[in-house]
């Protein structure tokens, strides 16, 4: 075996009441395992002697050479598995976090703050997007309107017009509680109860969606990270570079979705589906199948009472009547035929 572990453990199991055992391996010198660790020297050394392909060969060089290499494989296993926890400890780190963030979800009573705070940070988003700084000059407030109106709900006093009159700190506050406004009324139309239950769902609806998007995109930067060392760079320093960028993203596209969700998200009421009652102690009302009236079954009880099986009751006799009256039956048909060509 490529680990020493596993040849000493065949070894000791041989062996019984404290026999350390001895155990005998049959190695080729083509073997994936002394081929890629130190099997070169050897068939080398074989073939300087002369000896056959075929002749054993039994010396301790060679048991030597085997250890060698296992130690090596080992080695080298350790090392690979070592390199595959460094890469899953980036996962775990942000695995970490999401999960922290759904026990939060789950456990916290009132989850409207956090989504007001949420909402906020997409205010300022779009402000800053469209509204760059305080000279009116470069400010884009159709855009503006045309992206809060995919936000939430406006009532029609807000317009661009009525915003160029205002002061890019007034606008600032005005669109905050246009945002709160927007909020009330839906909680209003749905229920504070109903409102609660919308505000969990959404908010592990959108981390749990985003969060199996993100592992999708960390499995194919793994497949294709090893390739930077071409370009003598670390792969693993690109990839935690990598992983930490995309999990700031996923961390922007949550509270995205979440404020913008949480004014579009719609509740289904799905249907109660109907149970049928069981009674296991009644009669099913289904009238159970009967057999066409005639001769029974086989395995069917007999119908002279005697709680036998018919097979092992009266079918034999029931068998010799029947083919009794057969014969009688030819027997007339026989003789009404023989009168028949007689009056002829």
């Amino acid at each position: 075996h490529e680990a020493r572990r596993i040849d000493n453990q065949l070894r000791g199991r041989s062996g019984r009441q404290g026999d350390p055992g001895s155990s005998r391996f049959y190695v080729s010198l083509e073997d994936d395992l002394m081929r890629r660790f130190g099997g070169q020297s050897i068939a080398g050394i074989m073939d300087r002697l002369g000896v056959e392909e075929d002749v054993p060969i039994e010396h301790r060089l060679v048991s030597r050479a085997i250890e060698n290499a296992q130690i090596k494989v080992e080695g080298y296993n350790f090392d690979l598995r070592k390199h595959v926890l460094e890469y899953d400890d980036v996962v775990n780190q942000q695995r970490e976090i999401i999960y922290g963030q759904r026990r939060l979800i789950l456990s916290e009573s009132e989850l409207r703050p956090i989504i007001e705070e949420m909402i906020d940070e997409q205010v300022d988003i779009l402000l800053n997007t469209y509204i760059a700084g305080d000279e009116r000059d470069g400010w884009d407030l159709a855009g503006l309107y045309s992206a809060v109106r995919q936000f939430f709900p406006l009532p029609p006093s807000q317009n661009p017009t009525a915003w160029s009159r205002l002061s890019r700190k007034e606008l600032e506050e005005e669109l905050y509680r246009a945002a709160r406004r927007a909020y009330d009324e839906r909680e209003a139309q749905l229920g504070p109860q109903t409102m609660r239950q919308l505000e969990r769902l959404v908010m592990l609806h959108t981390v749990d969606n985003l969060w199996v998007r993100h592992l999708t995109a960390l499995d194919e930067l793994r497949e294709g990270i090893g390739l930077r060392a071409y370009g003598q760079r670390d792969p693993l320093v690109e990839y935690k570079r990598e992983a930490h960028e995309m999990f700031s993203e996923l961390t922007d596209n949550i509270r995205r979705e979440i404020a913008h969700g949480i004014y579009r998200a719609q509740l289904v009421r799905a249907e109660p589906t109907r149970r049928r009652e069981m009674h296991p102690n009644v009669a099913s009302e289904a009238p159970a199948p009967r057999r066409a009236a005639g001769k029974p079954g086989r395995n069917d009880p007999c119908p002279c009472g005697s709680g036998r099986k018919y097979k092992n009751c009266c079918m034999r006799k029931d068998q010799k009547g029947g083919a009794a009256a057969a014969a009688s039956g030819a027997g007339q048909a026989t003789k009404k035929g023989q009168g028949a060509a007689e009056r002829r």
